[in-house]
């Protein structure tokens, strides 16, 4: 199987930015490849999951 590469552009704000930037530095590590490695953890799938579960609870969403 070949696999491609993709570009995934991010809006965020300054504040979130500023958070992210503080974890890599952290690690020593640029913000890009502090997301990736974030994005590739083995539990990423359940904590986001978790994550939209929650948000819908707050929301209301049914």
């Amino acid at each position: 199987m070949l696999m491609g590469t993709s570009v995934l552009s991010l809006r965020m704000d300054g504040e979130l930015l500023d958070r992210l930037r503080d974890h890599a530095a952290k690690r020593g590590m640029s913000v890009q490849d502090y997301v990736v490695r974030t994005l590739i953890r083995n539990d990423f799938d359940e904590r986001f999951q978790s994550a939209v579960e929650e948000t819908e609870r707050f929301y209301g969403v049914p």
